[in-house]
């Protein structure tokens, strides 16, 4: 549980959104957090107290004069033991009050009460015209410069029958932002490009040659870079994954067309994270119609060429100009520790991934060791994304390293 242990106060302001707020109070509470809710009273309209307390498991409060804190501080109790508070919905309203310290509710006056430290985000929730209007932009601007966290909006269709801007984010989303914001921003400033999940190779229009690769590990480096604070982008080959909030994803079938997109992306990057499951092999006499079963029984006859080296090919750009950091992974079914030091070696990269498969593909746990300069080093069996953020955390170091030696 990512939030096991922390305290978050959960604030709604009024919008239909509210009810997506019932969601992503039971989700926090799911990952471990214990979380004190905080309601206007326009958002009693929307949503009922005792839902929000239900799924809390805490009283629910609403007024700043409420008998129940024994000093009647309840804008300064509330928030003195908080990790974070979390403001979702964000009406147009509130983000007006946040930007100008308006303070005539208890929502509104905690928020400018909270200890110097305690994050505040704000998860925006309105009409298109609403959001976009000169006012609301500007009062999102003097928070983001006073260090709120805005979160979203989304575009999407609305409540009102109209389609734009303003959705507030899902709760899955809201959450995975909530566990960001508590992530150490190691990769602050730093661009991204990640692989992952496998290539699909043609043989007609209809059949093709894939491998078992679910892309599980390298969604989770991507969702561990950006929470490491990176501006992420992802070229995936197909997967049924949801892509990581905040990440680029760019969709390719093909080891050439994934080489393609790698290259038109790697300018500029700072780390190279090759994870994708890429096919050694293409088929070179691809059918343009579907192959039909021969009535003797005869099997087709492929034949095949040697697809492009990705990891190779960006690695041969960073000798010119320095950057990006490359990373290569390995699955190997034996002989791990010599076979992964010796393709690091031939890759001419500085650091590779390597792990026993093909039995992690699909899983969610995963145990791989490091290949360096040094030697190698193990990182025992945890949950992929455990694992992603380790592995993130000691790309930031070798960065670190690399600038001071620069």
């Amino acid at each position: 549980m990512d939030l096991k242990g922390k305290k978050i106060v959960l604030g709604l302001s009024g919008g239909v959104a509210c009810y997506k707020a019932a969601e992503l109070c039971r989700a926090l509470v799911k990952e471990g957090a214990q979380v004190q809710v905080v309601m206007t009273e326009a958002a009693t309209h929307f949503i009922g107290t005792v839902t929000m307390q239900a799924l809390s498991g805490r009283t629910v409060y609403l007024d700043q004069w409420d008998g129940r804190i024994p000093n009647n501080m309840a804008h300064i109790d509330l928030t003195r033991n908080a990790d974070a508070i979390l403001v979702a919905p964000c009406s147009a309203d509130f983000l007006f009050k946040l930007a100008h310290g308006a303070t005539d509710d208890l929502l509104s006056t905690l928020c400018l009460a909270r200890p110097h430290g305690v994050p505040l985000l704000a998860a925006p929730a309105m009409n298109v015209e609403m959001w976009e209007k000169p006012p609301t932009q500007r009062n999102v601007a003097q928070l983001k410069e006073d260090g709120v966290r805005i979160l979203g909006p989304a575009a999407g269709s609305q409540a009102c029958g109209e389609t734009g801007m303003g959705r507030m984010l899902e709760p899955e989303q809201l959450l995975e932002e909530v566990i960001a914001a508590f992530q150490p921003k190691v990769l602050a400033g730093k661009r991204v490009l990640i692989t992952a999940g496998p290539t699909y190779e043609a043989i007609d229009p209809v059949r093709g040659i894939t491998n078992l690769s679910s892309g599980k590990m390298g969604y989770a480096i991507a969702r561990a870079a950006r929470e490491a604070g990176a501006e992420v982008t992802l070229v995936s080959g197909p997967t049924a994954l949801d892509v990581p909030h905040g990440v680029r994803r760019v969709d390719v079938q093909s080891a050439r067309q994934m080489l393609d997109a790698v290259m038109d992306r790697v300018e500029g990057q700072h780390v190279f994270v090759g994870v994708a499951a890429v096919a050694d092999w293409r088929v070179d006499n691809v059918s343009p119609h579907k192959i039909k079963k021969d009535a003797g029984g005869h099997a087709p006859e492929l034949t095949f060429a040697q697809n492009p080296d990705i990891l190779a090919s960006v690695a041969a750009t960073t000798s010119i100009n320095g950057w990006p950091y490359c990373v290569g992974f390995a699955a190997e079914s034996e002989n791990l520790i010599e076979y992964g030091a010796v393709k690091r070696e031939k890759k001419g990269i500085p650091l590779l991934v390597g792990n026993i498969g093909p039995q992690t593909f699909g899983q969610d746990e995963n145990a791989i060791v490091l290949f360096d300069d040094s030697g190698h080093t193990a990182l025992p069996q945890a949950s992929k994304l455990s694992l992603a953020r380790q592995l993130v955390s000691e790309i930031a170091k070798r960065l670190e390293k690399r600038s001071l030696l620069a």
